[in-house]
């Protein structure tokens, strides 16, 4: 251990520890912008200097690791006048639109100018401009308000190892950018958005559709359906304010009713239908020992990745859609049959944690006779917007429930919002499939946890069937690489491209750096996923009377020529660059 003060604070603290982490520790507060935990350590922004007696000039608190009787200085008047020039200099070359921008209110560089009373800038003169990229249709970049502090550049890079992004020229003219300065939809980016889920300002954020939404609700020929994904009901609450993992799930409802959708359904009785339609597969691929391992295809960014960097592996992934794209189409068929609604007037909104879910709903595989499934796709941020646009008090709203027909979901489709929760899914339906027994025991806590790469052996009657869990593509890469060279020792794995799952998706609810060192929200998130499942009445997908009554009615039997009409797809080898 190590002994140090710290503004006249005695601390004890490991060796290896940085001044930062120390303070921290210490509930002493230095102020940070390029720094991540776990993430991002790099000492850029020089945001965090402080001093230290007996050494010239600052030291750089995120990067300085602590020594025996250090005696360190956050707060000096030089330190604060330096901090106020750094911050200004940055502030200089800064768009500064933050009445129209997206993260006014939650962003660190605000949150910094206001605190250290940055109101006019001293340093004027030439100011860097660069085109807004829009082309893609999930991410924005807005470069004109991005501060060089590399964070989005590390998680691309070092987590989800795929390196899109990337700092290039120099000096005045250095910028973040891609490949030959192409747009992110012409390059070898996933939409994954944890680029986003990194930055400190606006200048990377989701591609907004909350407009044609709106125009679709004032419109009396157009009748709205709106679903929400698992995880947006443990999310959304946070938005408004809300403890980190809230279940919100009846104000979530009512505040969609208040918006105007004719119909609010639960993307989690797609989950179910997503289940039954995989667990079917997997079975039949068990037992004909064809294109083993099978992996889960309903995260589009993983689905992506796969297309682009491991074409080889395409005939592995699950022909399934993605649950959202499921219960669309089934919305746009049998639902619009019952009620004698022309489909082509039927506008499915999805809410979603994830904006790679943008790019899924407008490719064309996700057709059925000529109508896309969803028609569009907006984030849980963008909810968010759209209550606080219509005026609603959302913390004072009475809880509500879903519509029917597509309104009963299980257990089984809640926990798809975390990692490991779609493998849970697909084996209690596998189990009794397979076995045509009675699974009681519906828990299967081998492949929860937040592991990077979970694997197990799970007993099904006297088979035993492997299978592994893998969150981050970073994780998912080494994954790929086993089923490449075929020394998978697996038969069936569950991939998402967000480090935790959905609950951590690119189109949550930002948090701050101090409040990701802090706080274990991926933790608080998948806690609440799992305690919709264990209050569930229904926990396993085929349990699910809803299910039962759309197969028996309209469907068929799971996997058959109907099934695979309206819920199964196709895919197939992407460019990574398309720039030549």
């Amino acid at each position: 251990m190590v002994n140090l003060k710290i503004d006249d604070k005695k601390v004890c603290v490991p060796e290896g520890t940085t001044i930062l982490e120390a303070a921290r520790q210490a509930g002493i507060d230095i102020p940070t912008l390029c720094f991540l935990t776990d993430i991002t350590e790099v000492g850029d922004c020089r945001m965090c200097i402080v001093e230290v007696e007996g050494r010239r000039g600052f030291a750089t608190s995120c990067i300085q690791t602590v020594e025996e009787g250090m005696v360190v200085h956050t707060h000096t008047q030089n330190v604060l006048e330096a901090r106020h020039v750094i911050l200004d200099l940055i502030i200089s070359n800064h768009a500064k639109d933050c009445l129209t921008c997206t993260r006014s209110g939650n962003c660190e560089l605000q949150d910094l100018a206001i605190k250290f009373n940055v109101l006019d800038n001293e340093f004027t003169g030439e100011k860097s401009v660069h085109k807004i990229d829009d082309k893609s249709p999930s991410i924005v970049r807005d470069f004109n308000k991005c501060i060089l502090c590399r964070r989005c550049v590390a998680t691309c890079k070092n987590v989800q190892k795929i390196g899109a992004i990337d700092c290039i020229n120099r000096g005045f003219d250095s910028c973040i950018s891609t490949t030959y300065d192409h747009s992110l939809n012409d390059v070898d980016c996933t939409f994954c958005g944890q680029c986003i889920e990194s930055c400190p300002t606006g200048a990377l954020h989701e591609k907004e559709n909350i407009n044609d939404v709106w125009a679709k609700l004032k419109d009396p020929d157009t009748y709205v359906v709106v679903q929400t994904a698992p995880s947006i009901r443990v999310a959304l609450g946070e938005e408004f304010g809300m403890e980190i993992g809230t279940n919100v799930t009846g104000k979530m409802i009512s505040a969609l009713k208040s918006l105007g959708f004719d119909k609010v359904f639960d993307t989690n009785t797609g989950a179910d239908f997503t289940i039954m339609e995989e667990a079917t597969e997997l079975v039949k691929r068990l037992r004909n020992n064809d294109n083993l391992p099978m992996t889960t295809s309903c995260c589009p960014a993983w689905v992506k990745y796969t297309e682009m960097f491991y074409p080889e592996n395409i005939p592995h992934l699950s022909s399934c859609k993605s649950p959202h794209q499921m219960l669309g189409a089934i919305i746009k068929s049998y639902f619009a049959e019952k009620n004698h609604i022309d489909p082509s007037k039927i506008y499915v909104v999805s809410v979603m944690p994830c904006i790679a879910k943008k790019y899924e709903r407008q490719r064309e595989e996700m057709k059925v006779n000529g109508l896309y499934d969803v028609d569009a796709v907006i984030t849980t941020r963008e909810l968010a917007r759209m209550i606080k646009q219509a005026n609603i008090d959302f913390s004072m709203l009475e809880d509500d429930v879903f519509d029917n027909p597509m309104g009963e979901a299980t257990g089984a489709g809640a926990i798809f919002g975390t990692t490991g929760g779609v493998m849970e899914a697909a084996l209690r339906a596998a189990y009794e499939l397979m076995t045509g027994e009675e699974l009681k025991k519906v828990e299967f806590e081998q492949v929860r946890g937040e592991k990077g790469i979970k694997k197990a052996t799970v007993q099904i009657g006297d088979k035993e069937v492997r299978v592994a869990v893998a969150h981050g593509l970073g994780n998912a890469k080494k994954i790929m690489e086993e089923i490449k060279s075929g020394k998978a020792d697996f038969q069936f794995a569950e991939i998402m491209a967000c480090p935790g799952g959905c609950i951590m998706g690119g189109g949550q609810p930002i948090k701050n750096s101090k409040i990701r060192a802090s706080v274990d929200v991926r933790s608080k998130r998948a806690a609440a996923m799992y305690s919709i499942d264990e209050r569930s009445t229904i926990r396993k997908s085929q349990d699910n009377p809803i299910l039962k009554a759309i197969y028996k009615e309209y469907i068929g039997q799971p996997g058959q020529h109907r099934a695979h009409e309206l819920l199964h797809t196709h895919y197939e080898k992407k460019e990574k660059y398309n720039i030549f």
